[in-house]
């Protein structure tokens, strides 16, 4: 299996807020991720950044720095995905394309959403540097 190039976002509000997605489509629907996806074909990181989080959310942003690299490895994918901060710069919250909500999460609610301990540890890396 080819790995695939993704890229991930963590859409700082404030040091304490930030978005998180529903998955609406595989690998793992209805789990709470920052909004992201694949890099097609000769598109820049930081665009397809910014069209991912526009088309799962409603927002343009900013792209920031880099966070983290990570990989998502299952039976049937191998995303090598690369998480940046953002901010936003206009648009309103709406979840779109592959996303079943979309919301606004404090850091103290983050537990109750069940995101995996990498998606914990890349959100609480963006909002350090926040």
């Amino acid at each position: 299996m080819i790995p695939v190039l993704a890229v991930g976002a963590v859409v700082v509000i404030d040091p304490q807020r930030f978005v998180l997605i529903q998955r609406g489509t595989p690998p793992n629907v209805g789990s709470w991720s920052l909004p992201g996806g694949r890099v097609s074909g000769a598109e820049r990181l930081s665009a397809a950044l910014e069209r991912e989080v526009l088309e799962e959310t409603g927002l343009v942003v900013a792209v920031g720095e880099l966070i983290e690299v990570v990989e998502l490895i299952g039976d049937d994918y191998h995303y090598v995905v690369l998480d940046y901060a953002a901010r936003v710069v206009s648009g309103e919250l709406v979840a779109g394309d592959d996303a079943a909500d979309a919301r606004i999460v404090h850091l103290d609610e983050l537990a109750s959403y069940g995101v995996t301990d990498l998606v914990d540890r890349v959100i609480r890396r963006a909002l350090a540097r926040a």
